[in-house]
């Protein structure tokens, strides 16, 4: 099905008519009441699509209204079986089984399907990651030589200097404050920090005030000087070579660049940044609910997976200097 006024022309997959037009109020109704961002909505509707074509697989049709009324739970457990076979993280079924519950939800408080077997699907347990933060170490150099790896006579030659400080201003940002790459790139010209704190719009489009280095103003500063766009206040703080909204795959990228050359682990990407910023927060005596809310997470639990990493550090230095370790 495609309905491109309401973003449905990247997801795939046929249903009747009654249920499509229930696809689109739902997806209207988590932009509206949810504040759902655009790379969520999306998601959520591979999901859908993940499982409306193991349901026509099924059926032996398309679905409709009065399909989903019928479904079992053995017909539910049959997808998480069919992704599971299929080589899906567990991760990604656990989300597209939440998907499901939701819109079924939704469905349910219109009025339109009830179907209690859904909720009487296990979901498989998935194991708590620990975030990979870099040490401060790792961290420092790669803010140094993020701008001598952009740096060079390629982009000197076409005079494109300043994506060196381009790259080495997103770096400082997201070590510095703590920022996701999605929060920094979608900040605008004006959003460009000159006092010690600054406004990010984060996950559900939640508002929050981040405290900011001199480092970082000063970065931002000379990456904005040097960038050779005129641009408005409400055009992106960073921009590509075009002078359009920066790609998150160029900072992407070049940390994946930097990982040889620095002998940095695999798990060095700027979302590491983000992780590390945290980390050495919290070692350096911060508390979980500080931290919590210059993260912008909703949940402290979320914020408590970084006291596993402070465990695990001190596990690993205490075994490498102690004698009997």
């Amino acid at each position: 099905m495609a309905v491109s006024s309401d973003g449905l022309d990247r997801i795939t997959f046929e249903c009747e008519p009654a249920l499509k037009e229930a696809i689109v109020n739902w997806r209207r109704w988590l932009e509206s009441e949810r504040r759902a961002s655009k790379h969520t909505l999306d998601a959520y509707l591979r999901d859908l699509s993940a499982f409306f074509s193991f349901s026509q697989n099924l059926l032996g049709y398309p679905a409709g209204v009065e399909d989903l009324k019928g479904f079992t739970t053995a017909d539910f457990r049959g997808f998480l079986a069919d992704r599971t076979e299929a080589g899906i993280a567990r991760s990604s079924i656990n989300r597209q089984m939440s998907t499901l519950r939701n819109f079924f939800k939704y469905l349910d408080r219109q009025g339109l399907v009830q179907n209690p077997a859904l909720a009487a699907v296990r979901t498989p347990r998935q194991k708590q990651s620990v975030p990979k933060a870099l040490s401060q170490q790792e961290a420092v150099v790669s803010l140094q030589a993020i701008e001598a790896l952009s740096d060079g006579s390629w982009h000197e030659s076409r005079g494109m200097g300043w994506v060196a400080k381009r790259d080495a201003a997103v770096l400082t940002l997201l070590y510095g404050c703590g920022l996701r790459i999605g929060e920094a790139l979608s900040l605008q010209q004006r959003d460009a920090p000159t006092e010690d704190v600054m406004r990010v719009v984060g996950k559900g489009r939640k508002e929050r005030m981040v405290p900011v280095l001199p480092l970082v103003i000063e970065a931002i500063k000379s990456y904005q000087e040097a960038c050779p766009f005129k641009l408005n206040k409400t055009d992106p703080l960073f921009v590509g070579a075009r002078g359009k909204a920066l790609d998150p795959g160029v900072i992407q990228r070049q940390i994946r660049k930097l990982r040889p050359l620095l002998n940095l682990p695999e798990n060095a990407t700027p979302h590491a940044l983000r992780h590390s910023f945290a980390t050495h927060l919290l070692a350096g005596g911060g508390d979980l609910r500080t931290i919590q809310e210059l993260l912008g997470h909703a949940s402290l639990s979320t914020t408590q997976r970084y006291t596993a990493v402070d465990a695990e550090k001190i596990s690993t230095e205490y075994n490498k200097a102690h004698p009997r370790a």
